[in-house]
């Protein structure tokens, strides 16, 4: 195995990170920025205003897209794994 297969192996594998986590990071920023821009138009100063929304809607993002990450995640294993023979000759 050369080092370019395997730093092309571990790119592919960082680059799965970071689009899987992505998806589940992403709404909870987006919903935290709403939740601190109504804080501070309302000036209200409470812990659990914000932890409570994004709690949920990362909960919500796990539950619809976890098909989808699942489906990935799966397919990235089994390319890897098939390509085992090819890697080692």
């Amino acid at each position: 195995m050369t080092p370019e297969t395997v730093i092309d192996i571990l790119r592919e594998a960082l680059w799965m990170i970071v689009l899987l986590c992505s998806v589940i990071i992403m709404p909870g920023l987006v919903i935290g920025l709403v939740v601190s821009t109504f804080q501070a138009a309302t000036q209200i100063n409470e812990q659990t205003l914000s932890f409570l929304p994004r709690l949920l809607i990362t909960l919500i993002v796990i539950i619809v897209m976890g098909p989808w990450m699942l489906t990935k995640l799966l397919d990235h294993a089994h390319r890897l794994i098939s390509s085992i023979p090819f890697l080692i000759g």
